[in-house]
């Protein structure tokens, strides 16, 4: 019943469960539980046997406001329901820089770019 919900619910709705997990959900970690099944409505971004988003594969977020970016998932700095991608940028001069964060209400859609 809470996966379902969790995939759902607007991120304003996932903060307020967040505060009252333990008593919703029991003793479990809201990261592995709430926020990966909040995730999971964009498949291509989480995988099944690890919390958080999945890091592996570059993707393409697109918001509801038709904007694109391209980038690596950042597990660590994606927190409580907004997405932040890490971006190699520069030309001679490259460097990882940030992207986000966006907030799971502003996301249309996510795609993996990679199979590899």
């Amino acid at each position: 019943m809470l996966k379902p919900w969790c995939g759902r619910a607007s991120l304003a709705d996932l903060k307020r469960a967040e505060l009252e997990w333990v008593d919703l959900a029991g003793r479990v970690d809201p990261q592995a539980t709430l926020w990966m099944w909040a995730w999971g409505r964009f498949p291509d971004l989480v995988h099944d046997q690890l919390p958080g988003v999945n890091e592996t594969y570059e993707v393409r977020v697109t918001l509801k406001s038709g904007a694109e970016h391209v980038g690596y998932p950042d597990n660590r700095k994606s927190k409580a329901g907004r997405l932040v991608l890490s971006v190699m940028e520069g030309g001679s001069t490259r460097r990882m820089v940030e992207r986000g964060p966006w907030p799971i209400d502003e996301i249309a859609a996510v795609k993996r770019l990679s199979e590899e």
